[in-house]
């Protein structure tokens, strides 16, 4: 087993535990990015947000990383 498989199941168990308080650090961080643009990115930042979330599903293999 490479390191790069050991990475990813600890990227995935810490995922399985934390995928819901990591992705509503993500959305935080995305509004606050929002407000602080004025909005002029919103699309872009939601896009970024949705990326994320679906990164965090396909690493623990489940669909409910959900903000």
């Amino acid at each position: 087993m490479g390191f790069l498989d050991k990475l990813k199941g600890v990227t995935s168990k810490a995922v399985d535990q934390h995928g819901d308080k990591i992705s509503k650090g993500v959305s935080r961080a995305g509004d606050l990015i929002d407000k602080k643009t004025g909005g002029k990115y919103t699309d872009k930042i939601k896009k970024g947000e949705q990326k994320v979330d679906d990164s965090l599903d396909s690493l623990d293999g489940k669909n409910d990383d959900i903000r």
